[in-house]
């Protein structure tokens, strides 16, 4: 009974020992995905960004001068970046977005539509699809695919679909309701 009873504690005390090894190895993943999602640089490696790649973050997120005033959407076409203001002048969300085909002129416009799903002007299944505009006969909106992906705009066939993260597209669903300002700029 003595020697199965070593023969048992001998396995146990493996059996913790693997399962440490799992959870350390299981910690350590987890802590690089709280980094790189905490916005950790590739260049330092260090996920401390340098004064100049702070600047640069700065200037691609700061509003665009000129794009009026209360509660609106911003686009600037340049720079594909959304910015959602509240009526405060705060910025409630910033984002990048993948652009259409067809452009809508800069100016200002309001949200004239939604829908929840359909399939997009590149035959993509979307999401929180918010339109506002028309350009060139080409109904120009927001939008996000069903998969995730952000295409580059298809310059051989016009497409009005500017495509956002699916998480951005949750967002602008929930702040740009049917009249929501949207102000276009370059």
């Amino acid at each position: 009974m003595a020697r199965g009873s070593s023969a048992g504690a001998v396995v146990a005390a493996l059996t913790a020992a693997a399962l440490a090894v799992v959870g350390y190895f299981t910690y350590q993943a987890s802590a690089a995905q709280d980094r790189a999602e905490a916005g950790a640089s590739d260049s330092g490696g260090s996920g401390e960004l340098t004064e100049r790649e702070k600047e640069e973050k700065e200037r691609e997120t700061n509003l665009p001068a000129f794009s009026g005033a209360g509660k609106r959407v911003v686009y600037d076409l340049d720079r594909n970046r959304v910015w959602l203001m509240n009526p405060d002048q705060e910025v409630k969300r910033t984002f990048r977005v993948a652009p259409s085909s067809v452009d809508p002129e800069p100016g200002t416009y309001k949200v004239e539509s939604r829908a929840p799903h359909v399939t997009g002007s590149d035959g993509v299944p979307v999401e929180n699809v918010v339109r506002f505009a028309t350009s060139q006969g080409t109904t120009i909106g927001f939008s996000a695919a069903l998969d995730g992906s952000l295409p580059d705009a298809d310059q051989v066939r016009q497409t009005g679909g500017i495509r956002e993260r699916r998480a951005d597209g949750e967002a602008m669903w929930l702040f740009a309701t049917i009249g929501t300002k949207v102000v276009v700029v370059r």
